[in-house]
C-alpha cells in the first residue's frame, strides 16, 4: 500500500465506474482503455499485494530507482529505464526498493486487444536512453493521456485517451520500430549526442560523470568540449533543459508546482524555485500567471 498521505509529487486518476462502463461498450474505446493511471516519484515504502486477481493488466514503467515484483511464486527485479506488464487475472505483489525507491509511471488497462500488448511483457524490458531513443516523446504521450482524462470522461475524451494509449504501449512493445521511424536527423557529433541524452533524461538527476561516461570522454575533456560549443557547462545546460520543461508544464498543464518539481527530477522544491527564478527572472507561480494572462 502507498503511504497514508501519498507520495510527494504524486499524480493519479481512478476512473469512475460510469466512465469505465462507457469505455467497455464504446465501439472504438473498447479495444483498449484505461481504468487507472498515475505517476509516483521517489515512492518510498510503496507496496501492493493483490491476492485476489484483478481484471486489468498493469503496466509499471520505472524511470529511476528500482523495485521488485512477484507473480506465480517467481520474483523479478526491475531497474531504472525498464518496464513490465503484470497480466490480468493473476495474483501479484510489487514494491519499491527500500534503498533506491522507484519513480514509476503506471497504467491499469483493459480491452479486447489489451492482451496483445501484455503478451510477453512479464519480464523486465529495457527502455534505455540513446542516440535513437525517444523517451521524452513517450513522456509527452503520457502527459497528453493524463491531461485528456483530467479534462473529463466524455466519449471523445475516452476515445482519444484510448487512441493515445495504443501509441504509448506500442512505443514500448515495438520499441525498435518506434525509434527507427523518427523522421528527424540523428545527432552524430559528441555535443549534439550529449544534448539529446540530457533531454531524454530531463526527469532524472544526472552528474557530469554520467554525461561524460555516455560520450566516452573524461569529465574534464567533455566539459571543455561542451562549453566551447555551447557557452555553458554541461550541468548548467542540463538545468536549463529542466527549466525549459518546467515552463512547458506550467503553461500547458494544471500540475501543481511541487508536482512539476519532481517531474523535472528535483526533489527540493525550494531549490527548484530558486533555480527557476535565476534562469527565468521570475518565480514559477508568476510565470504561470503571466502565461495565462
Amino acid at each position: 500500500m502507498r503511504q497514508k498521505d501519498g507520495f510527494s509529487g504524486e499524480r493519479m486518476i481512478v476512473l469512475p465506474q460510469m466512465a469505465i462502463d462507457l469505455e467497455r461498450t464504446d465501439p472504438l474505446a473498447s479495444s483498449l482503455y484505461i481504468t487507472d493511471i498515475g505517476y509516483y516519484p521517489k515512492a518510498v515504502g510503496h507496496y501492493r499485494e493483490r491476492t485476489e486477481p484483478i481484471a486489468q493488466h498493469v503496466l509499471i514503467y520505472c524511470v529511476e530507482g528500482a523495485g521488485w515484483y512477484r507473480v506465480d511464486g517467481e520474483e523479478h527485479r526491475v531497474e531504472a529505464d525498464q518496464y513490465f506488464i503484470l497480466p490480468a487475472g493473476r495474483p501479484h505483489i510489487y514494491a519499491s526498493d527500500d534503498r533506491r525507491p522507484w519513480t514509476i509511471y503506471w497504467v491499469h488497462f483493459m480491452g479486447e486487444h489489451a492482451g496483445v500488448y501484455a503478451e510477453g511483457a512479464l519480464l523486465p524490458h529495457d527502455v534505455k536512453p540513446g542516440i535513437t531513443s525517444r523517451i521524452s516523446e513517450r513522456g509527452q504521450l503520457f502527459e497528453e493521456i493524463f491531461a485528456t482524462l483530467s479534462d473529463g470522461y466524455g466519449r471523445e475524451n475516452l476515445r482519444y485517451a484510448s487512441s493515445l494509449l495504443h501509441h504509448y504501449l506500442a512505443s514500448m512493445r515495438y520499441i525498435t520500430l518506434f525509434r527507427n521511424t523518427d523522421p528527424k536527423t540523428r545527432a552524430t557529433d559528441v555535443v549534439s549526442a550529449a544534448i539529446h541524452f540530457m533531454k531524454e533524461n530531463a526527469e532524472k538527476r544526472l552528474t557530469l560523470r554520467d554525461m561524460a561516461d555516455y560520450t566516452g570522454f573524461s569529465p574534464t575533456h567533455f566539459s571543455t568540449l561542451f562549453k566551447r560549443h555551447t557557452g555553458h557547462s554541461p550541468v548548467s545546460y542540463f538545468n536549463m533543459l529542466k527549466i525549459e520543461l518546467a515552463c512547458r508544464l506550467l503553461a500547458s498543464t494544471d500540475m501543481k508546482i511541487n508536482q512539476i518539481c519532481h517531474k523535472v527530477g528535483i526533489d527540493d522544491c525550494y531549490y527548484f524555485s530558486r533555480l527557476f527564478n535565476k534562469t527565468m527572472g521570475i518565480s514559477p507561480k508568476k510565470y504561470r500567471e503571466d502565461r495565462r494572462g
